[in-house]
């Protein structure tokens, strides 16, 4: 069995990024097979996943001791999941042969990582504004808790969200972590983050292993490949873990975006120069964007601690996106105003009935 250095660096490099960020795995570990190593794409899955049968249980086990695991949840996602996995390895069997099958698993990939970018925007989105409406609230003075609805499962839109998962993942080892959990987030607002993190890591475990054991048995499992994706990437998702912190995000998950948005492109036969005006445009006009949105988080007493205008940067950031010039003053704010923002320490406000 030969083990290749320079994938087990690649694995290393991803799992690094998938315990930092708990996203990427098979969204940037199959691309790059495919991409840098010139894998076959239906080896790239086929091994990509089998190795993720080894690499999620070490996210999951976490979320487990941590006890920020829904299992009610679990159990009707794998209703859906574990089986449309297994469906999906036969899909692609029925797609055709040789290189006709080649081509069209390398489509389907590609826009799967589309899909995985858009999840991402999405989940930041989504995010971005329950943060502002609980800044809001404590600023408005409402230091009693808000109510929130209470947490009742919703089982044919679950197992829904478990069989388009399953199926995508079946198809191109993409999604158990960014489309699924996107799509939980929509369907159950109540959960925090942590559980809705544990909740898909421990779900995708069973989803992984009906993935990997179809393509064991129909797919082009390659040994070596796998060995030398786990020989790197298992450290690095242990290393990934340990300097894991919410600060890093805000500039890691959306380069993420950007990379599986120029490897989907990539996939789907775009030339190199259109991509490249494409990947520019997207960066010009996302970039301010994500500054408005993180801008408007920020509480009007940190913005008045640091004797800026929250309105103005707001603002400057989301026209300015339209016309260009949006992306500069996204680069100021990110370089100078937010980290005075992030050290700006506020009191919360009293409750009113407080003594």
């Amino acid at each position: 069995m030969h083990i290749s250095l320079a994938v087990a660096v690649a694995g290393l490099i991803v799992g690094f990024t998938v315990g930092l960020t708990g996203m990427g795995g098979g969204a940037l570990m199959t691309p790059i097979l495919v991409l840098l190593f010139k894998v076959q794409p239906l080896a790239a899955v086929s091994s990509d996943l089998v190795a993720a049968v080894i690499m999620k249980p070490v996210g999951g086990g976490v979320h487990l001791r941590r006890g920020t695991v829904n299992f009610a949840l679990v159990r009707w996602l794998m209703v859906g999941s574990v089986p449309a996995a297994f469906a999906g390895v036969l899909v692609l069997r029925h797609l055709g042969d040789g290189a006709v099958v080649q081509t069209r698993i390398k489509e389907a990939l590609g826009a799967a990582l589309l899909l995985a970018a858009i999840s991402i925007a999405a989940k930041g989105v989504l995010q971005a504004r329950t943060t502002r409406r609980a800044v809001q609230a404590a600023g408005q003075g409402q230091g009693r808790p808000q109510p929130q609805r209470p947490f009742q499962i919703r089982p044919l839109p679950t197992m829904a969200i478990g069989v388009l998962g399953g199926l995508v993942v079946g198809m191109t080892s993409v999604g158990s972590g960014s489309l699924m959990i996107v799509l939980l987030l929509l369907l159950y607002p109540m959960l925090s983050s942590a559980e809705l993190v544990g909740t898909d890591l421990v779900q995708a475990i069973p989803l992984v292993g009906s993935a990997a054991f179809g393509h064991i048995l129909f797919g082009d499992f390659r040994l070596s490949l796998t060995a030398s994706l786990l020989v790197g990437s298992i450290p690095g998702v242990y290393l990934g873990a340990r300097v894991s912190s919410r600060a890093k995000d805000v500039v890691i998950r959306p380069a993420l975006a950007l990379i599986l948005i120029a490897s989907g492109l990539k996939l789907l036969n775009l030339d190199t120069v259109t991509l490249a005006i494409v990947v520019a445009a997207v960066i010009l006009v996302a970039v301010p964007i994500w500054g408005m949105l993180d801008a408007a988080i920020h509480s009007d007493a940190a913005w008045t601690a640091v004797r800026a205008s929250k309105r103005a940067i707001v603002a400057i950031q989301g026209i300015g996106a339209i016309f260009g010039v949006g992306f500069v003053a996204a680069l100021v704010y990110f370089s100078r105003i937010r980290p005075r923002l992030v050290a700006a320490k506020v009191p919360a406000p009293a409750h009113p009935g407080a003594k």
